[in-house]
């Protein structure tokens, strides 16, 4: 029987050029070098493979702040960049780099995002999250700056008004706190709660930097009190909504429940929508 080894030879004796060119392969090859780094990383950037980081100064903390073709994809307080490049490249699955600074365009969004201001083109990449964690967030973005709404209200809001404690959970896995403002979610029991970005000391921080009271919130929620209403245009709101505060103290009621409220004649605010957090309590 005749090997295949043997017809490799005898196509080889046959074939002279070929023996020559695989020389000449074997040769080039001993040439190779690996590429510099930079070299790497650029490939990898221009294909989206690569993310970067880096640390800026904000009015509360400093903070990395990552991004890369598709947006802004991790913020974080200082404290562990190694952490934060391990757990930033197994949620996405690409690598990232330790930049200079911040590009000017990012670091005016996400300062603007901090003082409630609007930004137009903003682009966030939440990249490793399911579409449920999605729709929380985004949900999420449209609390407005100085106001909070309870884990029941995005609940519901979303259309899951029974998936109080996963929107919990959506919310401490938010990568991207402070342009995403999961610190305006409360307790449905109105208790200011937990905070990823640094826990309920950093949250009050945060609110109160928007001009939210969070001892007032705590004494509300000890209180039972949940809602806000008028007496002379018979509307309940959460309390920090801003039609609740511009109620003056003579003209304010104070409602433990939803329930309470209609059952003397209020209805809900069309703004802050205080009866999607009641219907899902």
């Amino acid at each position: 029987m005749i090997t295949r080894r043997t017809e490799a030879n005898r196509e080889t004796r046959s074939t002279p050029g070929i023996a020559a060119g695989r020389r000449v392969v074997a040769g080039l090859r001993s040439l190779r070098e690996r590429a510099p780094a930079s070299l790497a990383d650029g490939v990898l950037r221009t294909i989206g493979a690569q993310d970067a980081y880096a640390e800026m100064d904000t009015p509360l903390w400093p903070l990395l702040v990552a991004w890369g073709p598709t947006g802004i994809s991790a913020i974080e307080r200082v404290e562990d960049p190694g952490a934060f490049e391990s757990e930033y490249e197994a949620r996405t699955g690409r690598q990232i780099r330790r930049a200079a600074s911040v590009p000017d365009r990012i670091a005016r969004q996400v300062r603007k995002r901090m003082r409630g201001e609007s930004v137009a083109g903003l682009r966030v990449d939440l990249s490793g999250l399911n579409e449920f964690q999605r729709r929380v967030l985004a949900k999420t973005m449209e609390i407005p700056h100085g106001e909070v709404r309870p884990y029941a209200w995005v609940a519901e809001e979303i259309g899951y008004p029974r998936a109080q404690r996963a929107v919990g959970t959506a919310l401490a896995q938010n990568p991207i706190p402070f342009v995403i403002p999961c610190h305006r979610v409360v307790r449905s029991d109105g208790h200011i709660g937990q905070y990823g970005a640094g826990g309920a000391q950093a949250k009050r921080a945060v609110l109160r930097s928007e001009g939210v009271d969070p001892d007032e919130l705590e004494r509300l929620a000890s209180a039972g009190v949940r809602y806000f209403g008028s007496d002379t245009t018979r509307i309940y709101c959460f309390p920090t909504c801003r039609h609740a505060r511009r109620t003056s103290e003579r003209h304010l009621v104070r409602f433990r429940s939803a329930a309470d409220a209609m059952a003397v004649g209020y209805r809900a605010c069309k703004v802050c929508r205080p009866f999607a957090a009641a219907a899902a309590a």
